[in-house]
């Protein structure tokens, strides 16, 4: 049911590297919420460096021109564990994928309520209650 959308650096990064960007989001809900596998819903957009700005030091951090936002719909039920968890899980396997610096990687977990989610033929599937994972 989660929702990614990783916004990255243009031209930065290969078909085969985001394929594995793609793979290593959707093993960090499988990973670090034991989502199933088939929950998968990447989208990945490139932005010129006109487009996307990320302060080199906020933070403490030390981002280098790799750095990416990476926004992630997840069910408004979760506790902060789950949340601590996801981060957690989806910064080591960026990292990993990727070989990027675990600064150069922003996440955004934004809540929404389970009834707001439609898996396709325009029907709410989760409106009369949580999802069993």
């Amino acid at each position: 049911m989660p929702v990614f959308n990783a916004h990255v650096p243009a031209n930065r990064f290969s078909s085969q590297q985001k394929r594995a960007l793609a793979d290593a989001l959707n093993q960090s809900l499988v990973q670090g919420l034991g989502i199933p596998e088939g929950d998968r819903f990447i989208m990945i957009s490139e932005h010129g460096e006109d487009e996307l700005f990320l302060d080199p030091t906020f933070m403490g951090m030390q981002r280098s021109s790799d750095a990416m936002i990476i926004t992630v719909l997840l069910g408004a039920h979760r506790p902060m564990g789950d949340k601590r968890a996801v981060a957690e899980t989806i910064n080591r396997l960026v990292v990993e994928a990727l070989g990027v610096s675990p600064d150069d990687i922003f996440i955004a977990l934004i809540p929404v309520p389970n009834e707001n989610f439609s898996f396709g033929k325009g029907e709410l599937q989760l409106a009369e209650g949580a999802p069993r994972w």
